[in-house]
């Protein structure tokens, strides 16, 4: 079993390379500790929490400072393997924090109480969404303003301080108020391994007058975690193997299609020895994308139901039986509620349950041990990706564009495949990006494991700004390239300036078309249309000589391969940004279909009552 801290799955590549977290950043269990004693001054309860997540591997944390964290944020500098990292506003400090953890297994944020509190609640609500374990630490009131009939700064004017716990208590798995010595010690590590335990948010609030005052329970180096591993019920796991082989191999043309849920299950590999045991035709959700690698023999691309890439859906609705793995059906990965799938014909594996057709249903079974059981119990039926290969005709090449023709979206990304590499990672932004980077084929070691990442379940647009900013930090061997309408964009544009000024090389494609296109596709209307950025001319006034960057702005395809060709070559080193000025009608097939549909389930009337 796994007993890694904050550990994610560790998944190899067909040339025997191992995919995971860099730097060695998961500690891994110890089996002898020498403690260190400290003297008083570091006897602190801010080195603890500093030591803390250095240990889990976080390297680096977002923050946003206020008076009520500022000796925290001391005590969080002073720690030598920490790197604190100052954002422009808590909501991208939390996004930042998302997409740190999509690479590192664990991520952590750090704002003050209330204000900032509430101002990153949002993000920590999609981190829980996306099953992310991101520590949200808050610098709380002084100690002895707790229970008083005092009205502090930084709140509703009530003298009740409870407001911001309430509102983190259904976004995160695990609340904490420390607000007293004697149990910090507990309660912060309480916070900590369920984050990591669970892989969910967890809020953690912490007196200002604390962090500095030395206490004997801080007086020793943490003793690295011991999270007891999870265990699948024998008698059950044998039960819903033995049912769902049955099941399958009396199938004459089964698939299989992986989940997002396969990340926090940590089954990425046993899917993938599962697909190669069995020769079942392999698939994926859209959300899912970059947890299977895409490069497997049996792969036949992305499973949308009608938004599908070609030939999947037919491959997979067609079947007579299907495992899921770790799915997520909402309207928006079923299309609007429109899936050609029978209940009867799925067997549903999720993270500590199976589900067979209408038939039997058994807990408490870990889905990495339900997959490489299952593997041993298959056979070999390779008949629905037969039938794939019958029926495939790969896909035509965008129209050649004349001489200065205006760009078109599908020969932008024509043109970012061609970068994409073993050093690169794609962050898609919610909106027409989506449909996009979905076609995309992921090469060897790109997206395997973790080197795509979109936030399919919460769509909160402005995301991919903050989650490139933790994403690229995260990983500085890897060049981030993300791929961001210009709606979405205004939203959270300020913290380009802290990729500047920690010396990030991302690629930033600025798709501007005029608006909120997404929107568009499921309702349109005139505040669909947003005022129009000089985007290039925002970002050089955000360099302001600071840093290296480098901005273009293109109109047509000539200038779109000038632009990438210094952005690899002259300017390789440079925080790129490319602004892409396209036709506002200029959309994927994909989303004028999903965005008829999904409207369509909108706009459903009550029920009769």
């Amino acid at each position: 079993m796994d007993t890694k801290i904050g550990s994610i799955d560790t998944c190899k590549l067909a040339n025997g390379d191992m995919c995971s977290p860099p730097n060695g950043a998961i500690s891994t269990i110890q089996n002898s500790v020498s403690p260190t004693v400290f003297n008083s001054p570091d006897s602190t309860l801010g080195r603890h929490l500093a030591r803390r997540l250095v240990q889990i591997g976080i390297n680096d944390v977002f923050s946003v400072p206020g008076d009520f964290n500022l000796t925290l944020l001391d005590h969080l500098i002073a720690e030598p393997g920490l790197n604190l990292i100052g954002c422009c506003n808590e909501l991208n400090a939390g996004y930042a924090a998302d997409g740190y953890a999509r690479s590192r297994g664990v991520g952590a944020c750090v704002v003050t109480f209330t204000v900032g509190g509430l101002s990153v609640l949002n993000a920590i609500a999609g981190a829980y969404s996306e099953n992310l374990p991101v520590i949200c630490i808050v610098g709380g009131p002084n100690s002895n303003d707790n229970g008083t009939n005092r009205i502090l700064h930084h709140t509703i004017g009530l003298p009740d301080f409870s407001q911001e716990l309430r509102c983190f208590q259904t976004v995160t798995c695990f609340q904490a108020v420390v607000n007293n010595l004697e149990d910090a010690h507990e309660l912060i590590d309480t916070a900590i391994s369920t984050a990591l335990k669970e892989s969910k948010p967890v809020y953690l609030s912490i007196s200002c007058n604390l962090p500095a005052i030395p206490h004997p329970t801080f007086s020793r180096e943490p003793v690295p975690f011991f999270l007891s591993p999870r265990l699948s019920n024998k008698l059950g796991l044998e039960a819903a193997v033995e049912a769902a082989a049955e099941f399958l191999n009396k199938a004459v043309k089964p698939v299989l299609v992986g989940g997002p849920k396969l990340r926090v299950a940590t089954a990425c590999d046993a899917f993938v020895e599962l697909a190669d045991d069995c020769g079942y035709a392999l698939a994926v959700m859209p959300s899912a994308k970059g947890l299977v690698p895409e490069f497997h023999p049996h792969f036949i691309g992305t499973y949308w139901g009608a938004v599908s890439t070609s030939f999947c859906s037919e491959i997979v609705e067609s079947a007579d039986a299907y495992l899921f793995a770790g799915p997520i059906f909402n309207d928006y990965s079923s299309v609007g509620y429109s899936l050609l799938l029978k209940k009867e014909k799925a067997i549903i594996v999720n993270p500590d349950r199976v589900v067979i057709a209408n038939g039997p249903a058994f807990g408490c079974i870990l889905m990495k041990d339900f997959l490489k059981a299952l593997a041993k119990r298959l056979k070999l039926n390779t008949t629905a990706y037969e039938n794939y290969r019958r029926i495939f005709v790969p896909d035509g090449q965008p129209l050649k564009s004349k001489p200065k023709e205006p760009l078109r979206v599908n020969v932008l990304f024509q043109h970012i495949q061609k970068l994409l590499s073993s050093e690169t990672a794609v962050i898609a932004e919610t909106g027409d990006s989506w449909f996009n980077c979905q076609k995309l084929k992921l090469p060897m070691g790109c997206g395997w494991i973790c080197r795509y990442e979109f936030q399919m379940q919460y769509g909160s647009i402005g995301w991919s700004v903050g989650a490139t900013l933790g994403y690229a930090q995260s990983v500085p061997e890897k060049r981030v390239i993300a791929c961001i309408g210009d709606g979405s964009f205004q939203v959270t544009a300020q913290d380009v300036s802290t990729m500047l000024r920690c010396g990030q090389n991302s690629i930033i494609f600025l798709i501007n078309n005029g608006g909120y296109t997404i929107e568009v596709e499921i309702h349109d209307g005139p505040y669909n249309v947003i005022k129009n950025w000089n985007y290039t001319g925002l970002i050089d006034a955000i360099h302001n000589g600071e840093g290296k960057c480098w901005t273009a702005k293109v109109q047509c395809e000539e200038e779109l391969i000038e632009a990438i060709e210094n952005a690899t070559g002259p300017k390789k080193d440079c925080l790129c940004f490319i602004e892409v000025i396209v036709h506002k009608d200029d959309t994927s097939k994909e989303l004028l279909e999903w965005g008829s549909r999904v409207s369509a389930a909108n706009s459903r009337p009550p029920n009769p009552q």
